[in-house]
């Protein structure tokens, strides 16, 4: 008999990337924000469980086996026989791509199939993501988030803004903030979210639409800070060799949610470091990976000494 269902949830989007390697060739990742949230907090040991849906083909098997090798809890993770979503990354930098998938897997997630009492554990319950952009889906994923919130479960929501995301995901975002305990943005995604230029200004719109919660703002190789009520803390990004920031904010949004986790001790300004070091520790690696938590851990305790001395 398996053992307690998971204490993390994240619920939305499994895709695969396609991705232009140049001469006409192209090549397959594993990815999805919210799935890669999962996939980085199983891998650093959170009884953690992805709430979605895969197709039935050999995509859907790449995703099936690679949420297996993680450590996922497989009980939530759903297939049909629909077609797979796929994002067509054309070029990285400037970044460059479109997602196919009208009809696909993700869109046919049913909370009704769910194993009875999944949720007698969770303690946190992660949402974003381009799935939250996606009918029905969207609508299908903002209940259950409030569902769960009646139910006492904290939630995290980063909307990792992407150009589906236009004025008809104003009310999504509108409603997901005032449900969120903790809030993960970047300087990009609060530009594209809010079709400004100076992404403070966004932040502080964002942050007035629910004042009580916990944001994390990232500003890539600038550092990233954390708003806590009337207070905030600070940090700049760990000495590292980048490889490329495909997953880093999903790595950095799973390391607050680890930290705040299984160290409740610590104070918020060795949260934040966590988080910056995970989300700088998947620069190391080439797209989106669930890189070792000894490596996190030794760019936090950098971080850490840093600010220490």
């Amino acid at each position: 008999m398996q053992n307690k269902f998971p204490s993390i949830v994240c619920a939305g989007e499994a895709l695969t990337d396609m991705i232009a390697s140049g001469d006409d060739q192209w090549r397959s990742l594993v990815g999805g924000s919210t799935w890669n949230v999962a996939r980085v907090l199983a891998r650093a040991g959170v009884r953690t469980g992805f709430a979605g849906a895969i197709s039935n083909d050999v995509f859907g098997d790449q995703l099936y086996a690679a949420s297996d090798a993680a450590g996922l809890d497989l009980r939530l993770l759903q297939r049909n026989d629909h077609a797979p979503l796929l994002a067509i990354v054309a070029q990285s930098s400037p970044p460059s791509y479109f997602f196919i998938g009208d009809d696909s897997a993700d869109l046919h997630f049913d909370v009704t199939q769910l194993p009875t009492g999944w949720s007698n554990d969770v303690v946190w319950a992660h949402f974003g993501g381009i799935s939250l952009a996606r009918q029905p889906l969207a609508s299908t994923l903002v209940a259950l988030a409030q569902q769960l919130k009646s139910q006492g479960v904290k939630i995290s929501y980063d909307p990792n803004f992407r150009n589906i995301m236009n004025e008809h995901y104003d009310s999504i975002l509108q409603t997901m903030t005032p449900l969120a305990d903790v809030i993960k943005v970047s300087d990009e995604d609060l530009c594209g979210l809010f079709r400004i230029d100076n992404a403070d200004k966004g932040l502080q719109r964002l942050r007035s639409m629910n004042p009580h919660a916990t944001y994390l703002y990232t500003r890539g190789a600038e550092g990233a800070s954390l708003y806590v009520g009337d207070e905030v803390w600070h940090t700049t990004t760990p000495r590292i060799k980048v490889v490329d920031t495909v997953g880093a904010g999903d790595a950095s949004m799973a390391g607050l949610l680890y930290s705040l986790s299984l160290h409740p001790e610590r104070d918020w300004q060795a949260h934040l470091h966590y988080a910056v070091a995970s989300g700088a520790a998947a620069c190391t690696a080439a797209g989106a990976q669930a890189v070792p938590v000894e490596q996190v851990v030794t760019l936090f305790s950098e971080l850490q000494r840093a600010t220490n001395q």
